[in-house]
């Protein structure tokens, strides 16, 4: 189970970082979605992965651990407020712009320069 977990994380950033690094808005956007996706999966894999954990109760059990619990959900949130708030400001440079590249020009732009 720890090694599915560590696998997904790892594919989940590759992916995050490659499309971060494309020259188009939406792409990014995507991409600081899957690195998200990545710290919850992260942030929930550190409380330790039992299967069939109960809540704290009294006395020495196995229970499941519920501070990344909450980190994970707190990081769900602020991470939906950030692709909103991303989604918006590159909406609003794809208006002013013209165009939706990162840098604002189009692609025939830097090939006239070179």
């Amino acid at each position: 189970m720890e090694s599915l977990y560590a696998i997904t994380t790892g594919v989940l950033t590759a992916c995050g970082l490659y499309l971060v690094l494309r020259g188009r808005t939406f792409p990014v956007v995507v991409g600081l979605t899957l690195l998200s996706y990545a710290v919850n999966l992260f942030l929930f894999s550190m409380g330790g992965l039992t299967t069939d954990g109960a809540a704290i109760l009294e006395g020495p059990a196995d229970y499941a651990d519920p501070l990344p619990q909450a980190l994970v959900l707190t990081a769900i949130v602020i991470g939906f407020a950030m692709t909103a708030f991303v989604v918006i400001l590159a909406m609003r440079a794809r208006s002013e712009a013209g165009n939706d590249h990162v840098d604002g020009r189009k692609h025939e732009d830097r090939e006239d320069r070179s």
